[in-house]
């Protein structure tokens, strides 16, 4: 089957992909900017919030041994999906929540997941992540990448 590509939005960068690296089956995460107009942008760029970027991350992963579906779970529980264009004390269009879809089976899944995660009643307010389809994803710095590993830290998810 090969490995697949997924793309998620879902706050500051760092955390979530120390989150998805801890997934058994994802072979490689790595944070980096999509969603936007401006080609290679910065961090310093997408920071003003004009560029229409988010930070997100790549998680290429082999759906022999995690699927899809398995993906969506980890990116709702390790953020607060109801926030609009922001997590916690970061706050813009660049810190939205948005699953980056590759394909029509992705979005289906993902617009299923969304809905399920809205009707559960497990969340006070609506999920607010948007359902894209995705474009150039452009990799942040490399002093981005592995940011909280290097550093010994664990992560700085928003429950």
């Amino acid at each position: 089957m090969g490995e697949r590509t997924a793309t998620f939005a879902a706050g500051c960068f760092w955390g979530i992909e120390t989150a998805f690296r801890e997934v058994e089956g994802v072979v490689d995460a790595e944070v980096g900017y999509t969603g936007g107009s401006t080609e290679e942008p910065t961090y310093e760029q997408v920071c003003t919030g004009r560029t229409g970027h988010a930070e997100a991350v790549r998680v290429v992963y082999d759906p022999e041994r995690v699927s899809y579906e398995a993906l969506l779970s980890v990116f709702w529980r390790i953020h607060d999906p109801t926030q609009r264009d922001r997590q916690g004390p970061d706050v813009g269009t660049q810190y939205r929540s948005a699953i980056f879809v590759h394909d029509e089976d992705q979005r289906r899944a993902a617009e299923s997941s969304k809905t399920d995660l809205d009707r559960s009643g497990r969340l006070s307010r609506p999920v607010a992540t948007e359902i894209e389809d995705a474009g150039p994803f452009w990799r942040a710095e490399e002093y981005h990448q592995r940011y909280l590993e290097k550093r010994g830290r664990g992560g700085c998810r928003i429950p």
